[in-house]
């Protein structure tokens, strides 16, 4: 039920420290306490259950990613996005950059989820998706260092306190 995630790296650049992720699975936890089997069983309140909420989006959602969504739109998409997170990296927009490599990434899992990638193509994707995600770590930790890590500043002198206490 909990996860946790060491990140050894991130965007290719070393993590130091290496930082940690810890994950809760809130509705498998609540499966349990309410003894259901399936998540669309859990009560929401006492006249509602998470699948009066959720279930409709699921059907759709599950229907457009793997029968629906259009696989020539997909390419168009995916190139565009690709096209505008390295736009504004060149203007060192780190974050409206990211958004495009998370799109990306969106974008090529749906490609995949619609089985239209040969494994080769598979791997070309991934390596371009993974080269984004590193390009744009890349500038934002530039942006970071030429700000003199101004957040770090608190977290070293917070660690030299202690330290010296």
């Amino acid at each position: 039920v909990t996860q946790f995630t060491y990140f050894q790296q991130c965007g290719g650049l070393d993590c130091r420290p290496v930082s940690i992720e810890i994950t809760y699975g809130l509705e498998r936890l609540t499966m349990y306490l309410q003894e259901v089997d399936s998540i669309f069983d859990i009560q929401w309140n006492d006249t509602t259950t998470y699948g009066d909420i959720f279930l409709q989006g699921e059907i759709e959602n599950s229907t457009y990613n793997f029968e629906a969504s259009d696989p020539d739109v997909l390419f168009s998409l995916f190139e565009t996005y690709e096209q505008e997170a390295k736009r504004l990296m060149e203007k060192e927009l780190v974050l409206p950059a990211y958004d495009q490599v998370l799109k990306c990434s969106h974008t090529f899992n749906l490609l995949d989820a619609r089985g239209v990638i040969s494994v080769t193509e598979r791997t070309r994707y991934i390596r371009r998706v993974s080269g984004l995600a590193r390009q744009v770590a890349q500038v934002h930790y530039n942006q970071r260092e030429a700000m003199g890590f101004p957040l770090l500043a608190d977290t070293v002198k917070n660690s030299d306190t202690q330290t010296a206490a």
